[in-house]
């Protein structure tokens, strides 16, 4: 039977427009808040947001069955196709539509990148159920993701904002940003997650066993990544009021590098893995895999770097607005492209 997406999962991009305007609803009615939000605050970090953003990247992580990843590197092939797709070829389409459609406004370009860095590990297990994946290969894929991303985020964003723009020439990007404040947010926004994650699937499937923990446990946490993303939008809305009037057009020029990222990042994958003959459950779980963004990740490190009020963080909200609609669509091609391409 062809899964489906469940509801809420289904609406993503409806709830987060209304999320949007709950916030700046709330900033018009309640100019208080700011106060309030600085109140809650201790020195940069605000303390709401914090928890907010960390219970955002729990579900996905105590979902990842890290006991597979000594299976990965038996199929030299399908992971290293995976990892060049994901950590070259992703990163290096996303810096190069950044630099082509937003160079004159480097905070944005600078947010744009941010989510080419953050590799898919939360949505793309749903994605590549719709379009027939392997489950087991995303698992693994995911699992080898995380692991990645703990540790080279850091060191991706250095290279690509610090350095890259400098040697190419961009005169108009001023953009720079501690590899230390990175490191830092990673680690508390990724790693406690990680840790939460990892801890409470070794602990639970130990004492519940495995079909308790899939069937039970992951259902009900998995809302707190949607219901975690909302609010942070809420929050980050309701102190834009004063800009509202910019932003309708600020999202079509974020969006639509995204798009042209999600198409060509999908179509790219396909067919490379489709040369190497590789089998269809396989080649959808690494191209979807590769097409898929870390938005929360991507989201957390903004506001922890630049702060909630600023661009960067603003862009990294548009990535999951952008990325619902569009990969819905990219499954019904991968699905027809199967029917074309496979027997």
């Amino acid at each position: 039977m062809q899964p489906k997406l469940k509801f809420l999962d289904r609406y993503l991009t409806l709830w987060i427009f209304l999320a949007m305007a709950i916030g700046v609803g709330l900033g018009h009615f309640f100019p208080s808040i700011s106060s309030v939000t600085d109140a809650l605050s201790v020195g940069t970090t605000n303390i709401p947001l914090a928890v907010g953003l960390i219970l955002m990247m729990y579900p996905p992580l105590a979902k990842v069955d890290y006991s597979l990843l000594p299976r990965a590197f038996k199929d030299t092939k399908v992971i290293g196709i995976s990892l060049l797709l994901n950590w070259v070829i992703g990163t290096v389409l996303m810096f190069g539509l950044a630099v082509l459609f937003l160079r004159n406004e480097p905070d944005y370009m600078t947010g744009l990148i941010l989510i080419g860095l953050a590799r898919c590990i939360a949505m793309v297990i749903v994605w590549s159920d719709l379009a027939k994946g392997n489950r087991e290969y995303t698992a693994l894929l995911v699992a080898l993701n995380s692991i990645f991303q703990i540790i080279s985020y850091s060191f991706f964003v250095w290279l690509f904002i610090n350095v890259l723009p400098t040697k190419l020439g961009l005169a108009n990007f001023n953009v720079s940003v501690s590899m230390k404040d990175v490191t830092e947010s990673v680690l508390i926004y990724l790693g406690i997650p990680f840790f939460a994650g990892f801890i409470s699937r070794y602990v639970l499937v130990k004492s519940k066993g495995i079909a308790w923990y899939n069937r039970k446990f992951v259902p009900k946490i998995s809302p707190l990544t949607l219901y975690a993303l909302l609010f942070t939008i809420v929050l980050m809305f309701s102190l834009k009021g004063d800009k509202i009037l910019e932003l309708p057009m600020d999202v079509v020029k974020v969006a639509i590098p995204l798009i042209i990222y999600f198409i060509l990042m999908f179509f790219v994958s396909f067919f490379v893995s489709k040369s190497m003959n590789i089998p269809y459950d396989k080649n959808a779980s690494i191209a979807f895999t590769a097409t898929g963004n870390n938005f929360e990740l991507a989201i957390a490190v903004a506001i922890a770097i630049f702060g909630i009020h600023s661009p960067q963080a603003f862009v990294g909200v548009i990535g999951p607005l952008v990325e619902v609609p569009v990969l819905i669509l990219l499954i019904k091609a991968s699905l027809w492209l199967k029917k074309r391409n496979y027997k």
